[in-house]
């Protein structure tokens, strides 16, 4: 029997850009042709995908790391490197995805063939003959591919289902799951013989819904006690729970309404499900002191404004009464929902002004640039090419870094960091000196030319 995993971390790695290709070209007669050097292919990017015909993340707690194809490298004759080939996962419906350092959720994925791009490939750089210019004829180096984007997961699944059966181990919820659908779960006679949530397809009239038999909760699972803490955020999206309650139990201390009680206190200690619509299901009837038990504590059941039904999932005794009041609940909870239009996610970075960039003054010798494109440029920068350096300069120039950083308060000799604290690029600044000096590198004589 296959082994069931709706918890894993994964590990995603999207695939570097390839570096576009510095070339002249050269035929007889014409040792000096122009650049014609290609651009490098776009890294591939991983990919979740809804799919119908996975039920459970076994295959990522197996092989948690992932990584998509990088871009290939450019090449003369202005033949550009190909695109790296995307790496698709496909993840049971119900997915949600969080990130695993900050536990954000991302994404939570319902529909079949609904798609998330977790990591983006890196960019490809550009190559020599895309870098020319009316001023820059032949420029002598080409543009870094990008870094594909890396970071770990967690891919957690929550069943989707329209019932959610809840109760003490060996209350008879796979028994009765398998009476009223064609699923056939593990049934034995002893506690947690279910190890994970079971789905049934149940028919009555005109409507189908599908039951979900959730493992047996004991006092202290929202807690973590137990199997319950694993299995609660199954309910979260059923919209209707059935109590099943055993009646025919011999455990000191146990009877129906205790047992109501208890699981409807782990219910509410988890939160999230307040206002859903309660069935109650008086099972094991087929016992006579069970139906005994069952006909003494209807009344107090429904008192409580619960509707009650006694059946016997082995006899098969009151399974279609049950049966169409879960429908018609269903029925009336579909009816609610407001019609669902297709969606399109769209991440948009942070607004960083106009400029597309902020400085920010660290502390007095310290100032910090953050922006999509000096970082993106600084990725793709080259420095142990003194043009490409340059290149960078003009650019960083042209956006007006060396400006806002004046205005900023920042004075010769300043260390300024583009990208994060740790880790981003450390500078010492030297003001425009001549047409052509913006700043060098920490620990350096080298300038930006």
């Amino acid at each position: 029997m296959a082994e069931f995993v709706d918890r894993v971390v994964l590990h995603i790695k999207a695939g570097d850009g390839g570096h576009g290709c510095a070339s002249i070209h050269r035929e007889k007669f014409k040792p000096l042709g122009g650049p014609d050097g290609g651009n490098g292919g776009r890294g591939g990017d991983v990919i979740l995908e809804v799919d119908a015909n996975t039920s459970t993340l076994l295959d990522y707690h197996h092989r948690p790391h992932r990584k998509a194809e990088s871009g290939k490298q450019g090449m003369g004759s202005h033949r550009d490197g190909a695109n790296g080939a995307d790496v698709v996962l496909p993840v049971p419906n119900g997915t949600v995805v969080k990130d695993a350092a900050t536990g954000e959720v991302l994404v939570d994925l319902v529909g079949v063939g609904t798609r998330y791009v977790a990591a983006q490939g890196g960019h490809g750089g550009l190559g020599n003959a895309a870098l020319a210019t009316t001023k820059r004829k032949a420029p002598g180096f080409a543009l870094l591919g990008e870094p594909g984007e890396e970071l770990d997961l967690v891919l957690e699944l929550k069943t989707v289902a329209d019932v959610a059966l809840v109760g003490f181990p060996n209350a008879g919820k796979s028994s009765l799951i398998a009476a009223l659908s064609a699923a056939r779960p593990k049934i034995a006679d002893y506690p947690f013989t279910t190890l994970a949530p079971n789905l049934g397809v149940v028919t009555a009239g005109e409507v189908v819904f599908t039951v979900a038999d959730v493992p047996g909760l004991i006092p202290g699972a929202s807690q973590g006690k137990g199997l319950g803490h694993e299995f609660l955020r199954h309910v979260e999206r059923c919209s209707t729970i059935v109590h099943v309650l055993d009646c025919a139990t011999l455990e000191p201390g146990r009877d129906p309404v205790t047992d109501y009680e208890v699981i409807e206190a782990e219910l509410e200690a988890y939160g999230e499900l307040e206002g859903r619509p309660r069935l109650v299901v008086l099972n094991k009837v087929d016992v006579p002191e069970a139906r005994e038990l069952a006909e003494l504590v209807r009344p107090m059941l429904e008192e409580r404004g619960l509707k009650v039904f006694e059946v016997s999932a082995a006899a098969r005794e009151g399974l279609r009464p049950l049966s169409f009041a879960m429908a018609e609940m269903v029925t009336a909870d579909r009816a609610s929902r407001p019609v669902e239009e297709p969606t399109r996610l769209v991440i948009r970075p942070p607004r960083l002004g106009e400029a597309g960039f902020e400085v920010r003054r660290v502390d007095d010798d310290t100032f910090q640039i953050t922006g999509e494109k000096p970082e993106r440029w600084i990725r793709q920068t080259d420095f142990n090419n003194d043009e490409a350096v340059g290149y960078l300069a003009d650019r960083l120039a042209r956006l007006g870094v060396e400006e806002a950083l004046a205005k900023a308060g920042a004075v010769e000799g300043v260390t300024v960091v583009i990208g994060p604290l740790e880790g981003g690029y450390v500078f010492d600044w030297r003001p425009d000196v001549s047409a052509e000096a913006h700043m060098g590198p920490r620990g350096t004589d080298e300038r930006l030319v």
